[in-house]
């Protein structure tokens, strides 16, 4: 079933609506998910782990910060989320291999693209709040994504 932002906003006025415009990759260009988070900057070692493990359909947000400089995921690692069933990720900040991204079922949303690789150090929170656009994303939470936006709530709005 295709997520219709616009319709879950409007039964749902209370949900948090993302301000940011991203720039949306991979062939499911509408999901959702019990978010997870990650709060990095420019290394992606901590995106790259956690998308390499099993997942239920979660989403991963990560807040790296709005850089552009670096990407924080390419077609391998976001192949790895696809592959252990997650449902996509919302990245504050780049991703690389855009043309690949675009042809996997798989949801991502990012402010845009770099092909310089990031750091591969470990550094960054994992699982904590992570706030951008005017949304606090929580680990646990839900997220709805489709062409029109993100939405945000503490509970699941009905589809």
């Amino acid at each position: 079933m295709a997520i219709v932002t616009c319709d879950l906003f409007d039964a749902h006025p209370r949900a948090q609506s993302c301000d940011l415009q991203f720039r949306s990759l991979g062939r499911r260009k509408s999901f959702a998910g019990k978010i997870r988070t990650i709060r990095c900057h420019e290394d992606n070692q901590l995106v790259k782990e956690t998308l390499a493990k099993p997942s239920d359909g979660e989403v991963l947000v990560v807040d790296g910060g709005g850089s552009l400089h670096t990407a924080l995921m390419g077609d391998m690692i976001a192949k790895s989320g696809m592959n252990n069933g997650w449902a996509g990720v919302i990245i504050n900040g780049a991703v690389r291999d855009s043309e690949t991204l675009d042809t996997l079922d798989f949801g991502a949303k990012a402010l845009g693209s770099n092909p310089r690789k990031s750091a591969k150090d470990g550094t960054g929170e994992r699982d904590v709040a992570v706030t951008f656009g005017g949304v606090t994303f929580m680990p646990g939470h839900y997220l709805y994504s489709d062409a029109d936006g993100i939405l945000v709530s503490e509970y699941p709005l009905g589809t």
